[in-house]
């Protein structure tokens, strides 16, 4: 079966995604309120930014697009589909194959190269032969500048390599949206920054349209068009980065360490 499926192009003025009124809770009665009436929209070729502290719900609300979680309330839609009403794997099939997803730590398998990890998505959803999957493969690692590391094991590459390399099999079917899940986690700043002129160059050349979580001001600075922040199950901010830094938000300026995080105790 072939991995393309027909393209659907927004509306002008029409989001790609939107997220409205979404509620997500954890713990046995709910007692953990992570989302609360979370509105997104996310608009063809963009990249947004999801900023927050580690537990805002960051991750939660974009593993919700590839079926990872389910909101208790809401509704999510994807190029007009409501893909709140999806309960088969079947329903989640096509836009599984045009979402690229980069885990944070990459989530590489050891016990596969780096070739056949960027290969295992050709591999099973697509009839491709040998020859094509391989073509790819190269394709994918010289896009993300790992050009002939095919037969090395994934523990051979640096931290850095090794992101790449996890982006490399998040392009491996060429996706129209990408989510990276703190793609600079545990990265030294000057590795960070290339990761983020990477996650640049890529969404300007493929013109993909990209959801970026992360903690990373950097990089938000580096790569985003539009960032939101997500402070106590809600959005303290949106905006361009401009207006971010310009915001009064008292979580705004925590986040920008403007002011004092409060009182340390012993």
């Amino acid at each position: 079966m072939e991995a393309e499926s027909a393209r659907v192009i927004p509306e002008p003025g029409r989001p790609l995604i939107s997220f409205r009124g979404i509620h997500k809770s954890f713990g046995e009665n709910g007692e953990n309120q992570v989302l609360i009436g979370i509105d997104l929209e996310v608009y063809q070729g963009e990249t947004i930014v999801i900023l927050g502290r580690s537990g805002s719900g960051k991750t939660v609300l974009t593993s919700m697009l590839v079926g990872l979680t389910t909101p208790d309330a809401g509704a999510i839609t994807v190029e007009g589909v409501e893909i709140t009403e999806f309960v088969t794997d079947t329903d989640w099939r096509n836009l599984r194959l045009k979402t690229g997803y980069l885990f944070q730590g990459s989530a590489l398998y050891d016990s596969m190269t780096v070739g056949e990890n960027v290969a295992f998505p050709m591999l099973q959803h697509t009839d491709w032969g040998e020859a094509e999957i391989e073509r790819r493969v190269a394709e994918k690692l010289g896009q993300v500048g790992l050009p002939g590391v095919e037969p090395l094991d994934p523990t051979a590459l640096s931290g850095g390599m090794q992101r790449r390399a996890a982006l490399a099999r998040s392009l491996a079917l060429d996706p129209e949206i990408i989510i990276y899940d703190e793609p600079t986690a545990g990265l030294d700043p000057i590795t960070g920054n290339e990761i983020g002129q990477l996650i640049y160059s890529l969404q300007k050349i493929l013109k993909v349209t990209s959801i970026v979580v992360t903690h990373d001001l950097r990089l938000t600075e580096l790569v985003a068009d539009r960032q939101v922040l997500l402070h106590e199950g809600h959005w303290a901010f949106q905006g361009t980065y401009a207006e971010f830094l310009n915001s009064s938000h008292p979580e705004v300026r925590r986040f920008l360490h403007l002011e004092p995080l409060g009182e340390m105790t012993p």
